[in-house]
């Protein structure tokens, strides 16, 4: 009898990462379409913007009468800071849709071989429901839903470990992005003070890295939102949630404006906080769910063990 208990539970565990597979696949199919929505207009506006840059470059109209009233330079500037922009934000995104095609890629091949677990589980629980009844005992329906609830609990405090991993890798990135911020700010400062060229260098050499991190935490916080899929949050974080998936754009949008700019790095530097608050909130309420899930496992265990020494007599 506990081999094929150990074969139930390994069926049972089979089909609930089968259903939770299909949860995350269902949540990611949804991302790669919204991606190729958005890498589609960003791809128009790269294009664009580049086409004004090249336009000011070239024998146009406009550039013509920039040069005549002097303000050929500035106008260029300015048009090639949004194409930058425009260029960083598409390649952001790309590699958003790369990391969703990696893991859709992983979920289908994962399903792939759980296929038929969930007949086989049925079907052996039926099995084992005779074999109980057969040996006269009174408890046998309740010996199987105890164990049902006990192997719902596991699953749903191993998905909240899952989310809680992801989330504490996107905290961290946070505070790289900061510290980034942080020195590049320092620097910004001392380069207003006179600083010359090694202050500007090193200024834009930490917002270099704040770009690089933040590309990596759009792809954490996407991975966070999908870890969470069968986790049941609460109302007031999802909101929060679906933030993640655009933090970059606003991110991007304000720090491009002018690189040589305080206050903009003050404004990044106020929405990195932002989000990881929000962060940290829903970190929060999952270490709350997952107290409160191990509370009622070690719980419904009692209740299966009594029932278990009560069939036994």
């Amino acid at each position: 009898m506990e081999n094929y208990n150990k074969k139930i539970q390994l069926l049972r565990r089979q089909a609930e990462q089968k259903n939770h597979e299909e949860s995350k696949l269902r949540e990611l199919y949804m991302q790669r379409e919204s991606l190729s929505a958005k890498i589609d207009m960003l791809r128009k506006d790269k294009v664009d913007e580049q086409a004004d840059v090249d336009c000011l470059k070239g024998h146009s109209l406009a550039a013509f009468f920039y040069e005549v009233i002097g303000k050929m330079d500035e106008k260029l500037d300015q048009e090639r800071k949004e194409a930058y922009a425009a260029s960083v934000k598409y390649d952001v995104a790309a590699r958003e849709l790369s990391a969703v095609q990696e893991d859709i890629k992983r979920c289908e091949s994962e399903l792939v071989k759980l296929r038929g677990c969930e007949q086989q589980y049925k079907q052996m629980l039926k099995d084992k429901l005779e074999a109980i009844k057969s040996l006269g005992t009174q408890d046998a329906e309740k010996i199987l839903q105890a164990e049902k609830r006990l192997s719902y609990l596991e699953r749903q405090m191993k998905e909240i470990k899952e989310a809680l991993g992801a989330g504490q890798e996107a905290l961290e990135t946070t505070d790289g992005i900061l510290s980034s911020l942080d020195r590049a700010e320092g620097w910004g400062t001392w380069d207003l003070l006179g600083g010359g060229l090694l202050s500007d260098v090193e200024k834009h050499s930490h917002l270099d890295e704040a770009q690089q991190q933040v590309e990596c935490l759009q792809v954490q916080l996407r991975r966070f939102k999908t870890e969470l899929t069968d986790v049941t949050v609460y109302t007031d974080i999802q909101v929060s949630i679906d933030g993640f998936l655009r933090f970059a754009d606003y991110f991007f949008d304000g720090l491009f404006t002018d690189w040589a700019v305080l206050d903009k790095i003050n404004q990044s530097q106020a929405q990195v906080q932002e989000t990881k608050r929000q962060i940290e909130h829903v970190i929060s309420r999952l270490t709350a769910m997952l107290s409160e899930a191990d509370k009622s496992f070690e719980n419904e265990k009692t209740v299966l063990n009594d029932l278990i020494v009560k069939a036994a007599i």
